[in-house]
């Protein structure tokens, strides 16, 4: 185990490798290392900022204010990696930002967020969710339909259903919504033929 100083220098080495174990190191001193794991969300290299991410999980709840705070920054990339690391912490709190985080400007954004929510299967997020349904972006509708699934919430019956009629011609989206709608209600009941 390095001490703080050797970790701080390791996390500006050239080396990635070497950064990300700083990543894993600075776990031990969470006051200095909360904020350091943030500033590395805008790291060059993507194993670096997942790490970076996973250790503020760790860290956990002590982490949830710094990086609400940090969702609120301009870089799209340093968003993402703050939704990683709150989705994984898993608290209450995590669940409200996250559901603001659905109405952001960005599509990777609103992407990552009704990702999250879907993983933490917060059923308070349904109804923001539903919404997204009809967003502009491919990504994010298909986010939305997914996480639907894994919130597994029967009133997302209808508006998936909806969503999949709408997408006529898009066979990828259909095999999602019908993925999403076996999760919620693995066995439908089958309409009677009349007589």
């Amino acid at each position: 185990m390095s001490d703080l100083d050797t970790i701080k220098q390791n996390m500006a080495s050239e080396d990635y490798e070497i950064r990300l174990d700083a990543c894993k190191e600075i776990v031990e001193f969470p006051d200095e290392g909360i904020p350091m794991l943030i500033d590395t969300f805008s790291d060059e290299n993507p194993h670096v900022r997942f790490q970076a991410a996973k250790s503020l999980a760790e860290i956990g709840t002590d982490s949830i204010k710094p990086l609400i705070s940090a969702l609120k920054s301009d870089d799209t990339k340093v968003q993402k990696y703050v939704i990683l690391a709150l989705k994984d912490i898993g608290d209450d709190t995590v669940a409200t930002e996250l559901i603001e985080a659905l109405k952001s400007d960005d599509f990777a954004i609103r992407k990552f967020a009704a990702k999250a929510l879907g993983e933490m299967e917060v059923k308070s997020a349904v109804d923001p969710i539903i919404e997204l349904l009809t967003d502009d972006d491919w990504g994010v509708r298909t986010s939305a339909t997914k996480a639907l699934g894994d919130i597994k919430d029967k009133k997302a019956i209808d508006p998936i259903k909806k969503a999949r009629r709408a997408a006529t011609g898009d066979k990828d989206f259909k095999k999602v919504a019908n993925k999403a709608l076996k999760k919620i209600d693995p066995k439908p009941k089958k309409k009677k033929a009349k007589k």
